[in-house]
């Protein structure tokens, strides 16, 4: 339901909106297994790099092609531009929305790229990845797991934070009109954020 704005929030400078739907509450078990549960749905998220002479990140569109525990793996061509922006920061964010019920994810990480070399690319490729690499005909250059080409990104989290929705549609509609004739803040979902210690905990003893 909807929840009275207070004198304390506007003289706090605090957002009424983040502080009534910020969750402390759930068990931490819970907020990992519904973190991943938005991650492994969506699959496909933005990567943000840091470029040299752009303000600001650099974002495009990749799929995971693995996730353990807060982690992330890509499969990527290293002839990509992310790879010299990786080569110069090794910063960068992952996003994940969810456009049906607007749950949404963000990422801070540090990201690490091998070569061709690396199993786990043998392990993780599959045909539908040589439709982003094409096949040059020369036996070398065909989008496979062999491809020079073909390298790994490795995502290691060191904050996260993610908004969980609480109701469906109708329930997301009818709370936000309420709040919007009432003048109430709108409450429908959670926001969660797992820190350093808190990842690399989760790291150690994943709870899927």
């Amino acid at each position: 339901m909807p929840e009275e704005l207070k004198h304390e929030e506007v003289n706090s400078k605090t957002d009424p909106s983040v502080a009534k739907q910020y969750d402390t509450e759930t068990p931490m078990s819970q907020q990992w297994s519904e973190f991943y549960g938005i991650c492994d749905k969506l699959k496909v998220g933005l990567l943000g790099t840091h470029r040299n002479n752009v303000p600001g990140m650099v974002f495009r569109s990749m799929a995971t092609a693995k996730r353990t525990g807060p982690d992330f793996l890509f499969l990527a061509n290293h002839h990509s531009h992310k790879f010299e922006d990786l080569d110069n920061d090794k910063d960068v964010t992952i996003t994940f929305q969810n456009n049906s019920n607007q749950d949404w994810v963000s990422i801070n990480g540090t990201a690490t790229t091998v070569d061709n070399s690396d199993p786990r690319i043998k392990e993780l490729h599959n045909g539908m990845v040589k439709a982003w690499f094409g096949d040059l005909g020369d036996g070398k250059h065909d989008g496979s797991a062999d491809d020079p080409r073909m390298s790994l990104i490795e995502v290691k989290s060191k904050y996260i934070t993610y908004w969980k929705a609480q109701v469906g549609t109708l329930g997301m509609m009818k709370e936000v009109g309420m709040a919007a004739l009432t003048g109430k803040v709108a409450n429908t979902g959670a926001t969660r954020e797992f820190h350093q210690q808190d990842i690399e905990k989760e790291r150690q003893s994943p709870s899927e």
